[in-house]
């Protein structure tokens, strides 16, 4: 395996870290510490070492001491997570998680100063 499939590898799960996740950042290591958080701890383990070999992979002593299989593993793993992932659907969760919050404590509000009335005789 060349040094250039390793950095297109790292490339391809960068730019899905940034297509679904909404994660900035030059490379690879730059979106995992900004938004590894966001990822599984699994998928996070593979990412960062994802990130090392494509480091390794810049000097031709290193490249050589990179195993091939655990690239090829750490580069599915993370493609199989990320491919899964619906931006949208996250957004919606998200907005519905919000709205359900905001809903929840205008009920207790409402509640509380139907209380408030009803103890002072208003009502």
């Amino acid at each position: 395996m060349s040094a250039a499939t390793i950095q297109q590898m790292a490339d391809r799960v960068a730019a899905l870290m940034e297509e679904r996740l909404r994660v900035r950042g030059r490379t690879l290591s730059d979106k995992l510490a900004r938004g590894g958080r966001l990822l599984p701890r699994a998928v996070r383990a593979e990412a960062r070492s994802l990130a090392t070999f494509a480091e390794m992979a810049q000097n031709p002593k290193l490249l050589l001491q990179i195993d091939e299989a655990r690239v090829a593993q750490a580069y599915d793993v993370c493609v199989r997570h990320l491919g899964g992932i619906d931006a949208w659907g996250r957004g919606r969760s998200m907005a519905m998680g919000i709205l359900t919050s905001l809903v929840g404590n205008l009920m207790i509000l409402a509640l509380l100063v139907a209380a408030i009335l009803v103890w002072r005789g208003f009502l």
